[in-house]
């Protein structure tokens, strides 16, 4: 008896080289419905419709088509059990030895603009699914295949016969990552129209590659990551393969670049050119400036020693100009929504550099969560995201900040959010000029970011991501000419450090609101 595949696509990419190959050159019958039929009709090929094949019309506008017993009792029976080989023989139903289905696109129907309820539902497979986990089930007697990219490999390994156990396994593997995913993605699309606000976290990202190790050679390491969103969607432009240092430095430099937008056009006067260098994580150089170059410019100028090897973002077109200011240093990774065509014949030269363009809908695209695993488990909050309101922010001084000072204590603020716990931030005039990072004590920090910022620390404005528990601080401040803090407040102390400011003249903001990064 001829070997029996049953074909089923929403996709149909590489459907009819498929079909031939199968009834040509494999001698295979194939059993279709819908679309799928009608298709590899058209190119005169055999096949039998599932209502001529079951006997049983199609019904409920084409709800139930394949969900009958002599389609589900030929892909589930075990070919080494006599009574179901016996079963099989009572009911007059063939045995199928192939089942080649996708899905309807539940995702694409949902991420149409305005897609109703009654729409969404109606793009919900049932009959696919049903099948694909019935034969990834069967796996040992039936071989399913869920993507157009596994038919090539497929009809190579019916033509050498090397239609072995392992082969078996992985796409029956494939076949319920398939299923899940696509689970997963009705579940979540259902929970987002839900009022309720307690929704179990679901999620199920498609392995977008294999890293060459993780944050170390001794650890092996997978990037996940849905298409089109966040990373996933970046272009290399050139440069090695990206590694988990390189994505965690970029991300980094992404979420600190937020705080100054992030757009794709070429030409627009209405926001602010901003770049961010990335070092371990930390930012070492961020700044505003009137052009792509001279943001950039400014941003290597906060800390040209810890830049070097470091990452770059640019939230704008990246041109000639700023090109060049790249061109002389050793940087790992630039990012930006765009480089121009002199900017890529400029950094073409530095072979290692790896340049990536992200387009600013993919990062509107990308889920606004913040994942992060624990031993046995996940911790998952809000991103926090760009959210300054100044009118929430008390002057709790005798002094109050000018007009300048209250523009650099804001986008102090932006920056020290980003920098790890403890954090420190020294900038004036839109500009970073000492940093510092993670030290077990507040004052720690602060020592690092302002003697990173030396002489340039009179008259700039300091930011601290948590509250002040002592005023040794404030006082280290002074001795630098820090003419103006912002920080949250809420110690049990905060009338010391609020007093040491009026005696030494430094000005005094408390926004209410921390920004601890671990």
């Amino acid at each position: 008896m001829s070997p029996i595949a049953l074909l089923s696509v929403s996709d149909k990419t590489g459907l009819i080289p498929l079909a031939k190959a199968l009834v040509n050159e494999l001698g295979f019958k194939i059993i279709s419905s819908g679309g799928t039929a009608k298709l590899i009709e058209s190119e005169n090929l055999p096949v039998t419709r599932v209502a001529d094949y079951t006997g049983f019309p199609e019904i409920l506008g084409g709800r139930v088509k394949t969900l009958n017993p002599k389609i589900h009792g030929g892909i589930l029976a075990r070919r080494d059990k006599q009574s179901h080989l016996d079963d099989l023989d009572k009911q007059n139903i063939n045995p199928i030895d192939l089942v080649v289905v996708n899905l309807y696109p539940f995702e694409k129907t949902i991420s149409k603009e305005n897609v109703s309820w009654e729409e969404a539902i109606e793009n919900i497979d049932i009959g696919g699914p049903t099948m694909i986990r019935a034969a990834a089930k069967n796996h040992q007697d039936v071989l399913v295949v869920t993507d157009p990219s596994q038919y090539s490999n497929l009809i190579h390994a019916y033509k050498s016969k090397k239609i072995t156990t392992e082969l078996r396994k992985k796409y029956s593997q494939q076949a319920f990552e398939h299923t899940a995913n696509y689970d997963l993605t009705i579940s979540k699309w259902i929970a987002k129209q839900s009022s309720s606000k307690k929704v179990s976290w679901l999620q199920s990202l498609p392995l977008k590659q294999e890293l060459r190790y993780g944050e170390n050679p001794h650890q092996k390491a997978s990037w996940y990551g849905e298409s089109e969103k966040g990373w996933s969607g970046a272009n290399q432009l050139q440069g090695k393969e990206l590694s988990t240092n390189n994505l965690l430095d970029l991300e980094a430099a992404l979420s600190t670049l937020r705080e100054f937008g992030y757009k794709d056009t070429i030409s627009n006067p209405s926001y602010q050119k901003a770049a961010v260098v990335i070092k371990h994580t930390n930012p070492c150089g961020v700044a505003i400036g009137n052009s792509p170059s001279s943001a950039l410019k400014r941003a290597l100028d906060g800390d040209r020693v810890s830049a070097f090897g470091g990452i770059i973002a640019i939230n704008c077109p990246v041109d000639e100009a700023a090109a060049k200011e790249i061109e002389n240093i050793f940087i790992e990774c630039v990012v930006a929504p765009y480089f121009n065509e002199n900017a890529k014949e400029i950094l073409s030269k530095k072979k290692n550099l790896r340049l990536l363009e992200l387009k600013a809908e993919c990062v509107q695209k990308a889920d606004k969560n913040h994942i992060r695993s624990i031993l046995g488990g996940l911790l998952i909050q809000d991103l926090d995201e760009p959210n300054v309101n100044q009118k929430e922010w008390k002057n709790v001084t005798e002094l109050i900040p000018t007009d300048e000072e209250m523009n650099d204590l804001s986008f102090a603020w932006k920056i020290v959010k980003h920098i790890r716990s403890n954090a420190i931030a020294v900038a004036s005039n839109q500009q970073s000029l000492g940093i510092g990072a993670g030290q077990m004590n507040r004052v720690g920090s602060a020592k690092l970011a302002l003697e990173a910022a030396g002489t340039k620390a009179k008259g700039a404005v300091l930011a601290s991501d948590g509250f002040f528990p002592f005023d040794d601080t404030v006082k280290m401040a002074a001795d630098y000419g820090i003419s103006s803090i912002i920080q949250p407040g809420g110690s049990i102390r905060d009338e010391d450090s609020i007093k040491a400011c009026n005696e030494l003249g430094i000005k005094m903001i408390l926004t209410g609101k921390r920004h601890f990064l671990h």
